[in-house]
């Protein structure tokens, strides 16, 4: 699957990160940065919830 964000809808909260702290980063904004677009099953589960809590709906999986 890939990981899409679009960091420009990220509000800092960093939910992502703590959902899915090797997929996801924070910049010294706290604007979430990916380290990785395409996870793997044993990662998919952590995306998912970081998908479901991000508020400002800016991260998307893609089936491929």
């Amino acid at each position: 699957m890939k990981v899409e964000l679009e960091a420009d809808k990220c509000v800092a909260s960093g939910q992502c990160v703590l959902a899915a702290m090797d997929v996801f980063d924070q910049d010294d904004d706290g604007i979430a940065i990916l380290l990785e677009e395409q996870v793997g099953e044993d990662r998919l589960d952590d995306v998912k919830e970081a998908v479901a809590v991000c508020p400002a709906a800016a991260i998307r999986l893609v089936e491929q």
